[in-house]
C-alpha cells in the first residue's frame, strides 16, 4: 500500500500546532500528523501528514493560505522496509571506550569496548547525532580525569544511551527521565536489552519536577541533551540539583546558541570545563562552583 506525505513549514509553534490540528480534519484523514521545530535558529516549524490515500491537495492549499504556511509538498513514498534499510546504512559509533551499535553489528564489537545496544528503530539517541556523540565524548573526558559519578541523572533521556553509558562505568543507580511516555518505554526496553535493569531507573518527568529526582539528593553528574530553550528554563533547578563541584553535560545546542546558554549557566554558578563543536552542534561540560 503506498504512503503519501504532505509537508510544509511556517513560523512559530502555535501556528504550527494550529495547522496540524486542522489537517486532522481533512478528508481523507491523515494516518498521522507531526510538528517538528527546524533546528537552525529560524523559529520555523515543519508540519507533516501521512496518508494512505492521495490527500486533498485543494484542501491542503487552502489550509496553507489560511495558516500562513508555505504551499504543501505532496509526495508518494515507495514501499520500503525503512527499518531494514536504516539498519543496513547505520554504522556503529565509537566514542572513546563506548561503542554504540545495532543488533546487526553485534559481531563487530571491538575488544575492550563498552557496548551499548540501540536499535535503529528506537527513539532519539543512536549516537550518530552530534549531540549524543558530543555527550559521550564529554563523559569519556571526565572519566579520563579520574572522575567517578556516584549520583547521576539523565534529563530528557530519549533512548537512555547516556544513562546506560554512565551505568556501565559508575557504581550505583542512574536516573533517566523524559517528558514523553513513549520515550520512557523505549528507554526501559533499551535498559533491559543491555542487561542494566536495576542499574538504570527510567521515569516520566518534566525537568526536575518528579519526586524521585529530589529523593536522590544532589547529583555529581547530570546529562541534559535537549534544546536551548528548555535548558535555559532548567538552569535554576539544575543548579539546585547539582552537588558543589559536580558536573553537567549539556547538548542539543546549536553552535550560535552556545554563548547565550553558557552566560545563563554562569549566572547560576557554573564554570566552563570544556566546549566541543561537532558539525552544527555544541556540547558543554560545566562544573558547579562550591557554594
Amino acid at each position: 500500500m503506498p504512503t503519501y506525505t504532505a509537508l510544509t513549514t511556517l513560523p512559530g509553534p502555535d501556528a504550527a500546532n494550529a495547522l496540524a490540528e486542522a489537517m486532522e480534519r481533512l478528508d481523507p484523514e491523515p494516518t498521522g500528523v507531526g510538528v517538528l521545530m527546524i533546528e537552525d535558529g529560524s523559529d520555523r516549524w515543519e508540519v507533516g501528514g501521512y496518508f494512505t490515500d492521495p490527500p486533498d491537495q485543494a484542501g491542503l492549499a487552502l489550509l496553507a493560505v489560511v495558516h500562513g504556511a508555505k504551499p504543501f509538498t505532496v509526495s508518494e513514498l515507495p514501499e520500503v522496509d525503512w527499518v531494514a534499510q536504516v539498519r543496513r546504512e547505520l554504522s556503529p559509533v565509537r566514542a572513546g571506550r563506548f561503542f554504540v551499535y545495532g543488533s546487526h553489528d553485534a559481531e563487530n564489537i571491538p575488544d575492550g569496548a563498552i557496548p551499548l545496544l540501540i536499535e535503529a528503530a528506537m527513539a532519539f539517541g543512536t549516537g550518530h547525532h552530534g549531540t549524543t556523540l558530543g555527550c559521550l565524548r564529554a563523559l569519556e573526558r571526565l572519566i579520563s580525569t579520574g572522575f567517578t559519578g556516584r549520583n547521576v541523572a539523565d534529563i530528557g533521556c530519549g533512548t537512555a544511551v547516556l544513562a546506560m553509558a554512565a551505568a556501565r562505568v559508575f557504581p550505583g543507580t542512574v536516573l533517566a527521565s523524559d517528558i514523553d511516555e513513549v520515550a520512557v518505554e523505549v528507554a526501559e526496553a533499551n535498559v533491559a536489552a543491555n542487561g542494566l535493569a536495576g542499574r538504570v531507573r527510567c521515569i516520566k518527568a518534566t525537568g526536575f519536577s518528579q519526586e524521585a529526582l529530589h529523593e536522590q539528593g544532589r547529583f555529581d553528574l547530570i546529562f541534559a541533551n535537549i534544546l536551548k530553550g528548555p535548558l535555559i528554563d532548567l538552569a535554576p533547578d539544575m543548579a539546585f540539583a547539582s552537588a558543589a563541584g559536580g558536573f553537567v553535560i549539556l547538548s542539543g545546542i546549536l553552535n550560535e546558541q552556545a554563548d547565550e546558554l553558557l552566560a545563563v549557566y554562569r549566572q547560576v554558578g557554573y564554570n566552563l570545563v570544556h566546549r566541543e563543536e561537532i558539525v552544527e552542534w555544541t556540547t558543554l561540560t560545566l562544573c558547579r562552583k562550591p557554594v
